[in-house]
């Protein structure tokens, strides 16, 4: 576990080349019983559940009451490839986000006003973002205000997260009729995509999607010690840097 959380963090492209050239090299001495590349791969699997349970019991952060939802998309292989692809072709599907048409799966997010990850959900490429199955799954240790985007826009998921004392708070499409919104959620709202950066730092900094699994298994030990890497970061994604807190008290003397 050790050893796959801190591949994400090592700036190496493939596992192969960090356990080859890095761990086997200069690390031996803090792992005695370190096992061949292939054969790690071989095993790496049985890792998956005591990842799982670490991950959420000891690197989650906790709901402060201002919390953010997105998705982000996770491509299994280049859109040419995709009749080709057999590795998850009983799981991926393809489905669109705001780049285009993609081959994969979805990875749903729960963020706090830290930038630390709450919960997450993968689901097929396909699955809307209101889906009330993934939601539930989201939002079972979460309260208070919840900044979503216009994907999340449903009357229905608004009452059921309001029986759960969340308030879905997200900005009117062109064609609703315009609502005031509060100033301190205006004000929050202009944060959003702070879970815009957590996304990004996943996928450009911890590695999180890449098109060279050969098992789900293993896809799904890659997913899960990226989101344990992530945790580490000294510096996440925040709302409340120094120039976030003066840009909102500018706002709030305008």
């Amino acid at each position: 576990m050790t050893i796959l959380i801190m591949y994400h963090l090592s700036g190496y492209k493939t596992f192969k080349w960090y356990d080859t050239k890095h761990v086997m090299v200069h690390q031996r001495k803090d792992f005695p019983d370190l096992v061949s590349y292939n054969r790690f791969v071989e095993i790496m699997q049985f890792a998956l559940v005591p990842l799982v349970l670490y991950t959420i019991k000891a690197r989650f952060g906790k709901c402060s009451g201002i919390s953010f939802v997105d998705s982000t998309p996770l491509k299994v292989c280049d859109n040419h490839r995709i009749h080709n692809h057999r590795v998850f072709s009983e799981y991926a599907k393809t489905g669109k986000s705001s780049m285009g048409w993609f081959y994969g799966f979805k990875l749903h997010l729960i963020i706090n006003d830290k930038g630390e990850i709450l919960s997450f959900c993968l689901t097929s490429g396909n699955v809307d973002d209101r889906n009330e199955a993934v939601m539930d799954s989201l939002t079972k240790e979460i309260f208070g205000k919840l900044f979503a985007d216009r994907g999340y826009i449903s009357q229905k998921l608004f009452e059921k997260l309001l029986e759960k004392d969340i308030t879905l708070v997200t900005r009117a499409k062109k064609n609703m009729k315009n609502k005031l919104m509060d100033l301190h959620d205006k004000l929050m709202f202009r944060k959003r995509a702070v879970i815009e950066s957590v996304n990004d730092f996943l996928k450009n900094i911890c590695d999180i999607e890449h098109s060279r699994h050969r098992s789900v298994t293993n896809f799904l030990v890659n997913l899960i010690s990226a989101l344990a890497a992530y945790s580490f970061l000294p510096k996440k994604p925040s709302i409340f840097s120094e120039s976030n807190m003066q840009e909102s008290f500018l706002c709030l003397l305008d």
